[in-house]
């Protein structure tokens, strides 16, 4: 399993005298930005039901305070708060997926005071009180952003769901035509598949034609149960470097350490049961080729999905299949000590 962490854990020890961002500070420095309207629209009690909704479509209604409601000040420091838990990949991501509102907003030539498309239609929420001795998390939500993140001690314990969307996928006209934010997430996934040779592929293949839409959708528990497609054993040397290659890329979306965590777990359930599993077109990936991709394991299940418009549209998502929302056992700890 040193294939897996290798290349990761030398530049995680290389740089661990630089301490970890400091969470519970950047959240603590977002809400002191706030004034007491805006503090009571950002923060909600940790134990509410709440803090299991996850929705990643245009919606008016979702608790927290949104991007379009802060001053630049309040807008640096929570965007601030977003990279102690992201890496800069990532963080750069969600920034270019909350701008695709406004090419939308052109394709679909909607009138100026039309905000069904608004890129500043994104919401901060935060459960419980940050500090360094507490359990607390917070929510980036949007259309197609939903990140879940959870410390305890001041340290980033959970991160899922972590979605990612993007529509277009490939940017056709305008200012931004050629832009692929997930491009990533689409070539490392065609390249693992166009490694497989014929016998491997009859495996791989789960269906000829790719679901509709992630198949966890927005759902508070995510789990399939029989594992489909090919396992990570039935690859040669290459092909499972590959392979690893695109599960380190949906993890390292987290900051290192967090990261570094959810590769040992990974590690941990055992590389005999990871599966790679693919549906629809195979030939090659752009507009007019619906496919489907997801990765899954014991505790850890990763879905692409690009059907909708077209096949220009993508929907990613990383479920943690123990720590979801923190997890029971971080929500056992809470109510122990409150």
């Amino acid at each position: 399993m040193k294939r897996l962490l290798y290349p990761f854990v030398v530049f995680l020890f290389a740089t661990c005298a630089t301490k970890a961002q400091n969470i519970s500070g950047a959240a603590n420095y977002f809400i002191s930005t706030l004034d007491s309207a805006k503090k009571m629209r950002t923060v909600y009690p940790f134990d509410i039901d709440e803090r299991y909704k996850f929705n990643y479509v245009p919606l008016d209604n979702r608790k927290g305070i949104s991007v379009n409601e802060l001053t630049p000040v309040q807008k640096q420091a929570a965007f601030a708060l977003l990279k102690s838990c992201l890496s800069t990949n990532a963080a750069n991501k969600v920034k270019s997926i909350m701008m695709l509102d406004a090419v939308l907003k052109v394709l679909e030539q909607r009138k100026p005071d039309d905000h069904f498309r608004d890129t500043g239609k994104y919401f901060f929420t935060i459960f419980g009180l940050p500090a360094e001795n507490n359990i607390w998390g917070w929510r980036l939500e949007g259309h197609h952003l939903g990140f879940n993140f959870y410390a305890d001690k001041n340290k980033l314990v959970a991160g899922t769901p972590g979605f990612l969307g993007s529509n277009p996928a490939i940017v056709q006209d305008g200012p931004s035509k050629g832009q692929q934010v997930l491009k990533e997430e689409t070539e490392m996934g065609f390249a693992l598949l166009h490694s497989l040779n014929t016998t491997q592929l009859k495996t791989a293949i789960i269906d000829t034609a790719a679901p509709a839409e992630i198949i966890t959708s927005n759902k508070r528990t995510a789990m399939l149960l029989n594992p489909a497609g090919i396992c990570y054993t039935a690859l040669n040397p290459k092909q499972k470097e590959l392979f690893l290659q695109l599960v380190r890329l949906y993890i390292n979306r987290y900051t290192r350490l967090f990261a570094a965590k959810m590769l040992k777990e990974t590690e941990a359930a055992g590389l005999d049961k990871l599966y790679f599993g693919w549906a629809g077109v195979t030939d090659m990936p752009g507009p007019g080729h619906p496919h489907y991709y997801r990765i899954q394991t014991s505790n850890l299940l990763i879905e692409y999905d690009n059907t909708q418009n077209n096949a220009n549209h993508v929907h990613t998502v990383v479920r943690d299949l123990k720590h979801d929302f923190g997890g029971d056992l971080l929500l056992q700890h809470y109510q122990q000590a409150h």
